[in-house]
């Protein structure tokens, strides 16, 4: 797996948005809008809506929310709403 840090372009809100993302945390994250029957664009604008740092970092974030949740709940001890980040 890659660690190039890629630019990404979505349309965000009629608006054109950038962010730098590795290819781990990219593949993440189309893996999460999937899971969620969403596009990654209404997934990212989601994220975007709610964060108090940059782009990238609060995207980094989410993911990793993402997979704390699945990783406790496949061990049994709840799951973490990732939608709130409410540890940022």
């Amino acid at each position: 797996m890659s660690s190039d840090v890629r630019k990404r372009s979505v349309t965000i809100a009629g608006h054109r948005t950038s962010f730098s993302l590795e290819d781990a945390f990219w593949s993440e994250l189309q893996g999460i809008a999937t899971r969620r029957d969403i596009a990654i664009a209404e997934l990212v604008a989601e994220v975007d809506e709610g964060r108090d740092g940059n782009l990238s970092s609060a995207l980094r974030l989410y993911v990793l929310a993402d997979l704390q949740g699945r990783l406790n709940s496949s061990d049994g001890a709840g799951s973490s709403e990732t939608g709130d980040m409410e540890n940022e």
